[in-house]
């Protein structure tokens, strides 16, 4: 075992010493040393209930015949950094939590790891992490958090920050929204609709990492217990197959999990995620295949911020290995890929149903014959740009409008909520790029503001910074080149007629290619906002968003 470096022979009478002074006994070093990754904190709601989690796992771990040994990184919660400067951290520490648990596991020889996030940046950086180990690993995420109730119906996280919009445009009062804040979030779990923590959660279990449930059982659940303890008996059965992430985490693993992202129609940023987790394991995807997959596949569920339904909703309906029982009627997946739970993910999905055709609908009454995410290109994004096309109005697919430019997101929010906005403007966001934000800051006030105030079937919003997975509407992120490259959206001007084409999947500021390039020639970059400490370095090394945002070799 890998764990003897650290526990067996002469030589290693003063580490297992060490081990005693913690109060081991022999019995507990002669066994698998299991690493439990716990992203447990007090800041994110999503984590909060994550030392329950972990407990379960370790008495599974206990139960199969291994020797816990807990640890923790860091989560930043991004509704919290939200519209001021720590969402600059937020994209960023997804490199520092995949070094964390790198630094800890390779430092302590162990022999698997039980890896606990539930949140955005949480889920992808542990994903980098055990492809970059390659160590047997299984996933248990904390799980969703229920819908809250509000006025008869249910409500999530993304029914407040449109509320702000909604308040300053006088379709709701402040008592109304008061009491909405009250009940959005009724308790612990990552926030209920198709975000990105839930997206993530949901394709860690397509890729295979996590077990059956892992997306969709509720946080609050005793079946999200019981999951955990079988998640800490599998690894042990993991360690005995030699069963590594490199093993799970193949070519045809990612265009399952591109395809179940396709039909679920969540998140833009898992089009970040996914790259950086391929590159981990040594595959690589790009925006091309990315689109080429949406294409061919219908998006057959339509949650929240796309639609009325939540996780839990899912849950009910059968889960993800019901989306995948379904998507396999067209052969659309790839049965033979080899899971954490020892079985190929054919034999998961083969036991599914689903059980309500509403959320998750046939392939013949699909929500779209695409799937939920589009790549655009053009010239004013020739590597690429990424929208949510699942959740953006019918009438907002195709527009052309003059561009009102914003070099940063508190100028933007300012002029929205100001009233300065129009019915037909589209708003760009620029330097808010991985190096230009620099983290590549998610903003969901911006977004949530045009909505809120009515106009999401109106104005659209592009950027090369990014928006949540809570957001609606015609939201084009990821634009690059970003400003701070010198990509064309750094020559946009106020006034510019923009074209939105999301049907022939284009993207283009109407001006001749020799006015561009002049202008591109006569740029002046300014200079970078932070200058000091992990964000400056960050800064330094980042690639474009059509990469991954993946640090430079």
């Amino acid at each position: 075992m890998r764990s003897d470096k650290m526990t067996k022979g002469l030589e290693r009478a003063p580490h297992r010493s060490l081990l005693k002074a913690m109060g081991w006994v022999e019995e507990e070093m002669e066994q698998p040393l299991i690493g439990i990754v716990n992203a447990a904190s007090d800041f994110v709601p999503g984590h909060k209930h994550l030392h329950t989690i972990a407990t379960a796992v370790k008495e599974g771990v206990r139960l199969a015949g291994g020797t816990p040994m807990e640890f923790f990184t860091i989560g930043v919660c991004d509704g919290l950094a939200m519209n001021h400067q720590g969402m600059h951290y937020s994209l960023a520490s997804r490199e520092l939590i995949a070094d964390t648990v790198e630094v800890m596991a390779s430092a302590h020889p162990l022999d698997g790891l039980v890896f606990i996030p539930n949140c955005d940046k949480i889920v992808p950086g542990m994903l980098m992490a055990a492809a970059r180990l390659n160590l047997p690993a299984v996933f248990v995420s904390g799980g969703p958090m229920a819908a809250g109730r509000f006025h008869g119906r249910a409500v999530d996280l993304s029914n407040v920050f449109e509320g702000v919009g909604k308040v300053k445009a006088g379709h709701m009062s402040p008592e109304d929204l008061a009491e909405l804040e009250d009940c959005a979030c009724p308790g612990c779990g990552s926030c209920a609709g198709m975000f990105t923590a839930n997206s993530m959660n949901c394709i860690t279990e397509v890729l295979g990492m996590g077990l059956p449930g892992n997306g969709t059982i509720p946080a609050t659940s005793a079946a999200r217990v019981r999951l955990a303890k079988r998640a800490g008996i599998q690894i042990l059965e993991s360690i005995k197959q030699d069963l590594t992430p490199c093993r799970i985490l193949t070519e045809s693993a990612f265009r399952n999990a591109l395809t179940v992202d396709m039909a679920l129609g969540c998140s833009t940023n898992t089009v970040l995620h996914l790259p950086a987790i391929a590159h981990e394991a040594g595959v690589t995807l790009d925006l091309d295949l990315m689109d080429a997959i949406s294409r061919s596949t219908p998006q057959l569920c339509k949650l929240s911020p796309a639609g009325d339904d939540h996780i839990e909703d899912l849950a009910a309906a059968g889960g993800i290995q019901a989306v995948m029982k379904r998507l396999s009627e067209r052969n659309l997946l790839d049965e033979s890929c080899l899971a954490a739970s020892g079985l190929t993910v054919g034999q998961q999905y083969s036991k599914a149903t689903v059980l309500d055709d509403t959320i998750i609908r046939p392939l013949d009454n699909p929500f779209s014959e695409s799937g939920g995410i589009a790549v655009l290109r053009g010239n004013l994004a020739p590597d690429g740009a990424v929208v949510k096309q699942g959740a953006v109005a019918p009438e907002m697919m195709k527009k052309t409008g003059p561009a009102r430019v914003f070099d940063s997101e508190e100028a933007t929010v300012e002029a929205i909520l100001g009233g300065t906005i129009k019915a037909g403007d589209i708003i760009v966001i620029r330097y808010e790029g991985p190096k230009g934000g620099p983290g590549m800051r998610e903003m969901l006030t911006p977004t949530s503001a045009v909505a809120g105030m009515g106009l999401d079937k109106d104005v659209a919003l592009i950027t090369d910074g990014r928006f949540s997975g809570a957001t609606r509407g015609a939201s084009i992120g990821h634009v690059s080149p970003e400003a701070m490259e010198g990509g064309p959206i750094a020559a946009v001007r106020e006034g510019d007629m923009i074209t939105v084409d999301i049907p022939n999947r284009r993207l283009d500021i109407n001006i001749s290619a020799e006015e561009l390039s002049e202008r591109l020639s006569l740029l002046e970059l300014p200079k970078p906002k932070i200058n000091k400490g992990y964000l400056a370095r960050y800064a330094q090394q980042v690639t474009s968003a059509n990469t991954g945002a993946i640090f430079k070799k």
